[in-house]
C-alpha cells in the first residue's frame, strides 16, 4: 500500500495559534483548515465591530492559508461555521456571500456555549486541491 503524504500548511499571514493544531493539513489532496476566529494576525486580538466583522476577519485569515496551500475560495467544498449565538446567522450570511458568492460549500452551522477568546464566530473549512470543474 502507498504513503499518504501529510504536509502542515503554515502561513505567518494568519493568526499563529499556540497549541497542539496546525493552520491546515493537507493529506493528498485535501486540506483540512483549523477554525479561524475573527482574530487580527497584526495585534493578536479580536477585531471590534461585532459578528460580520469578526466574520470578514476570520474568513480573510482562511483566505491567507488557502492562498498558502495554492488555492482559493473556490476549493472549498466543505464549511462548518460555529456561532456563539444563532441568531447571528443572517449577519454572518451578509458576509460569508461575499467570500462565496456561487457553487457554494456544503455547510454546518451550530450555536455553541463558547467560543475560544470570547469571539463570536468560528469557521472551519475542508478543501480540495487542484483545478475545479464545475458541473
Amino acid at each position: 500500500m502507498a504513503t499518504i503524504k501529510r504536509h502542515i500548511i503554515f502561513t505567518p499571514k494568519a493568526p499563529i495559534r499556540h497549541g497542539i493544531y496546525s493552520q491546515g493539513v493537507l493529506v493528498d489532496r485535501t486540506m483540512y483548515i483549523s477554525g479561524q476566529i475573527g482574530m487580527d494576525v497584526v495585534t493578536g486580538q479580536l477585531v471590534e465591530g461585532g459578528v460580520q466583522a469578526q466574520t470578514k476577519q476570520a474568513l480573510t485569515n482562511m483566505g491567507e492559508i488557502l492562498k498558502a496551500a495554492g488555492c482559493s475560495y473556490n476549493n472549498v467544498v466543505k464549511t462548518t461555521v460555529l456561532l456563539k449565538d444563532i441568531n447571528d446567522f443572517n449577519s454572518v450570511n451578509e458576509v460569508y456571500s461575499s467570500f462565496f458568492s456561487s457553487n457554494f460549500p456544503a455547510r454546518a452551522a451550530y450555536q455553541v456555549a463558547a467560543l475560544p477568546r470570547g469571539a463570536l464566530v468560528e469557521i472551519e473549512a475542508i478543501a480540495v486541491l487542484g483545478p475545479i470543474s464545475d458541473s
